[in-house]
């Protein structure tokens, strides 16, 4: 009944869209965990919605512990390019503080399985500044996933978000946060991947050339999107909504409205150059001058924070360890 939802809401809300999606990302979960009746009916039937052999990139996040040869083949039958993989770390002791479910072994070995499979590109999910973490684990663990040759890899900084055990450990003073460790492991993972051959194209992104990620660039420069399922927010036009997160009720509204959608909002001009200041500035390109206030833009050049790269402000690389509270101070 899910996936039914699913196409019939990808088939409604894509008949609507001004212009067809140039990108494909199966992600918010874990897609590679579906069975390979699942996998062939959910891409099978938006292969009917939408041509994905005509599109630029169909991206499936997948967990290391989730398929072997035989799926990782399943998955380039059914039309994805580019597979995106949650291993984090290959720290035992990390992986165990992040609950996952894959050993340091299974996680190299899914990378080769997904070559063995044909898969065009392969992208390493890695988080740095996680309890327990040491300089020598990051080390270690940016040089193994460099040595398994993927095409692309992410290193993000790990967050305390609300609502999660990791904040509530913050709370508690279990854990603790710490910015120069941050922009320590943020350096480590900028030397070690750009010597490696990776272009730092993003704060937390790394691709070798020729394989930056489409769809990723395309939320980072502002362009609309369309959000599936549960939870998912869609940025069409200016009009940002969001889906109910019940999964019942998701599955409810699609069979009888054709759509999910529980808010809705109209973004104004300052709403929108906000959001493309703080996404823009996390790019290699920068943000565009005339968005940004002249003074606010000297002051982070004579701090070596930022330099002008033609019409647009981008950060140096001591600057990109601080995008947050730039962004913020140039908004």
């Amino acid at each position: 009944m899910f996936i039914d939802a699913l196409l019939e809401e990808a088939r409604q809300r894509i008949a609507s869209l001004p212009e067809k999606p140039r990108t494909l990302y199966l992600g918010g979960g874990t897609p590679s965990m579906l069975s390979p009746t699942h996998l062939r009916k959910l891409l099978g039937g938006l292969g009917e919605i939408l041509d994905l052999t005509s599109l630029d990139e169909v991206t499936l996040e997948a967990n290391p512990a989730t398929f072997d040869v035989a799926k990782a083949r399943l998955f380039r039958e059914l039309g994805v390019t580019r597979v995106s993989l949650g291993i984090q770390s290959f720290a035992p002791h990390v992986l165990e503080t992040l609950g996952r479910e894959h050993d340091p072994a299974q996680a190299a070995e899914s990378v080769r399985t997904l070559r063995e499979a044909g898969m065009p590109a392969v992208n390493i999910d890695l988080m740095f500044s996680i309890p327990g973490l040491t300089h020598d684990d990051w080390r270690r663990t940016l040089e193994t996933a460099i040595s398994l040759q993927p095409d692309h890899i992410s290193a993000y900084n790990l967050t305390y978000e609300e609502d999660t055990a990791f904040f509530e450990g913050l709370k508690r003073g279990d854990l603790d946060a710490d910015e120069d460790r941050d922009a320590s492991q943020f350096h480590l993972a900028h030397d070690l991947l750009t010597a490696a051959g990776f272009e730092h194209y993003e704060t937390s992104n790394y691709a070798r050339p020729g394989y930056r990620s489409t769809h990723n660039r395309g939320y980072w420069h502002g362009e609309d999107y369309l959000g599936l399922g549960p939870s998912a927010v869609s940025t069409i036009g200016g009009t940002r909504t969001k889906n109910i997160p019940d999964t019942a009720a998701y599955v409810r509204m699609v069979n009888s409205l054709g759509h999910a959608i529980s808010e809705s909002e109209s973004l104004d001009a300052a709403q929108r150059r906000l959001e493309r200041i703080a996404l823009m500035l996390r790019t290699d390109e920068g943000v565009p001058l005339d968005l940004l206030d002249p003074a606010a833009v000297t002051r982070l050049q004579d701090l070596g924070l930022a330099e002008t790269r033609g019409s647009n402000l981008a950060l140096t690389l001591a600057g990109s360890a601080l995008v947050d509270p730039i962004a913020a101070e140039l908004a």
